[in-house]
This record gives C-alpha cells, sequence and structure tokens, in this order.
C-alpha cells in the first residue's frame, strides 16, 4: 500500500510540473500617451482566447500565459487597441494613444445649448453651411427651401431682395404673423417686417431683417419645431424658431491667417411683363389701403388729391 501512495504522489508531483511548464507569467504596465499615467482598469487578454485580466490601479498587471500565447491585446475605453507581440518576453510595457471616438451628433437647441440629436424629444433639423451655400443663393431663406423638412419657404420673386414667406408645419393665424423668430448667435431678431403688412396670409409680403445676412458668414442654421422645441424663447418662438450659428475663428490654426473669397453673380431679364389695371389703385370699396393685396381702391387720378395719402 506504502509504494502505490507514493507511486500517486510521483505522478501527482510530475503531472504539476508538466502543467507549470506550460504557462509562463507576463507582467507590466500599461499607461496613457497623453499624460503618462497609469491606467487603472484596461483590459489585457491573449488574443483569440478568453484568458485575460485588467490593470490594477497603478496600472501594473499579471497574466500567466500559455506557451505557445503569441500575441496579448491591451484595450481601454477611449483608447485605442494595441497588439503586442509577446516572442518569449516577461515583461510588456505598452503606451496606449487616445482615440478619436465618433460622436453621436450634436445640435444646437434653444439658448444655444448643445445637445445630441437622440437626447431630444422634440423635432429639429440643422443645416451646415457647405451645404446652404452649395447653390450659391444670396438670400439665406431661399437658400433654406427645399432642405427643411416641414417648412415651407414661397419666394415672392426671384429678384434680388425679394421677400420669401417661411411658415413652419403650416400657419396659425389667418391675420396674424406667422413667421419664425430668427436668433443669431444666440440674439433673437424680430421676423416681421418693418411695415405693417395686416394679413399674412393673403396681404402684401415685405421682406424682414433675414435679407441682411449673409449666407456665407453662417456655419449652421437649426431650425426647431413646434412650440415644446422654442419654448424658452417664449411666445415669439409660437411659430417655430430659427437659430443662426454664424462662422468663427476657434476651429482655425493658431498663428495663421484664413481668407475666405467668394463672389456670386446674378442677372434678371424680364422678356415679358403681364397686363397690369392702371385704373385703380390699391386698396378695396374705394378706399386706399397701403398693404391690401387688393386692387379696388380710389381712382389713379384722384390719388394725389386724396387728404392722406395724397400731395396736392
Amino acid at each position: 500500500m506504502k509504494k502505490v501512495f507514493m507511486a500517486l504522489s510521483f505522478v501527482m508531483v510530475f503531472s504539476l510540473g508538466n502543467i507549470l511548464a506550460q504557462t509562463r507569467t507576463i507582467t507590466g504596465t500599461v499607461t496613457g500617451s497623453d499624460d503618462g499615467q497609469p491606467i487603472p482598469g484596461a483590459s489585457v487578454f491573449v488574443k483569440g482566447t478568453t484568458m485575460g485580466t485588467i490593470t490594477q490601479i497603478d496600472g501594473d498587471y499579471s497574466l500567466s500565459v500559455p506557451q505557445d500565447a503569441a500575441v496579448l491585446v491591451f484595450s481601454f475605453v477611449g483608447m485605442e487597441s494595441q497588439e503586442q507581440e509577446i516572442a518569449g518576453r516577461t515583461v510588456i510595457n505598452v503606451v496606449l494613444n487616445s482615440s478619436a471616438i465618433q460622436m453621436d451628433e450634436v445640435i444646437v437647441t434653444a439658448l444655444g445649448i448643445k445637445r445630441e440629436r437622440k437626447a431630444l424629444g422634440y423635432s429639429v433639423q440643422d443645416v451646415s453651411g457647405e451645404d446652404l451655400n452649395r447653390a450659391g443663393n444670396t438670400n439665406v431663406s431661399t437658400a433654406l427651401q427645399g432642405k427643411v423638412a416641414g417648412v415651407d419657404i414661397k419666394p415672392s420673386s426671384g429678384m434680388p431682395g425679394a421677400s420669401s414667406q417661411i411658415t413652419i408645419r403650416g400657419a396659425r393665424s389667418f391675420t396674424g404673423n406667422n413667421q419664425p423668430l430668427y436668433v443669431v448667435d444666440g440674439m433673437p431678431i424680430s421676423s416681421t417686417a418693418d411695415y405693417s403688412t395686416d394679413d399674412s396670409v393673403t396681404g402684401s409680403d415685405l421682406s424682414n431683417r433675414a435679407v441682411d445676412i449673409n449666407p456665407a458668414d453662417i456655419e449652421s442654421i437649426t431650425v426647431l419645431k413646434g412650440q415644446s422645441a422654442a419654448a424658452l424663447y417664449g411666445i415669439r418662438a409660437s411659430n417655430g424658431v430659427i437659430i443662426i450659428t454664424t462662422k468663427s475663428g476657434a476651429n482655425n490654426p493658431i498663428g495663421k491667417a484664413i481668407v475666405n473669397v467668394s463672389h456670386t453673380s446674378s442677372f434678371d431679364v424680364v422678356s415679358r411683363t403681364p397686363d397690369y389695371q392702371k385704373k385703380y389703385a390699391q386698396g378695396s370699396y374705394g378706399v386706399y389701403g397701403a398693404t391690401s393685396s387688393m386692387a379696388w381702391g380710389p381712382l389713379v387720378e384722384d390719388l394725389p388729391n386724396d387728404p392722406k395719402m395724397g400731395g396736392n
């Protein structure tokens, strides 16, 4: 019995020695390239297996690997993964580089707050300055035409400086203002015309201050649709908000002057004009109306004798 016990003990010791001889321990430290500080919690594993470990608080690690292991993989969140060949080494120190992670799309919301699109509970759409200026349009309103869903843009004509009527998700009033609020670099700008148009649906439509903005100076445009999206701007934003962010030199290289020059020319030649009635002035029921879209006012020849509008 004693001989059997000694034989079994010899076999167990011999087997344990073979197992120990088939593995080896690799140690090292994982640091970051930005500041050289150790990275705790970095993953270290043998490529092609589930055998691995993580680094300690001081960035050190210790991993037992098989004799036939060839490559160790080092990875960490926000860092580029790195592979190191073992090649008989027992100490492998690694420096991980930061990776440029593609973040979700960030857009400018009310009051200039930047948030991820998926975090918003309302409809927001943005247009980049590159897409805006692709057609070389000199008017911001007409440049947005066809680029934003739910925004109806009706230019009055193709003449330079012509007005454009913009409604977001349809008109909300038959007699009031349906124009959205413009916000340029956080500054709200009145979207109503300088001269009262009385009826914004069927009456005269005059240009507002949106025609003063050069599309070439715009970095991006964000359209806030609905009252929930524009709630921070109050009652003025009940028709929606068009947030305009202009270009800045924040992303330009330091110490280098960058000048961008662009030019757009347009020419209009009228080939044929419609026939106009020239007997009655602007207005209705024989009464002159400066903002009326009707042409049934007083006789044109009697207009100079009008006590309010005439000059005689």
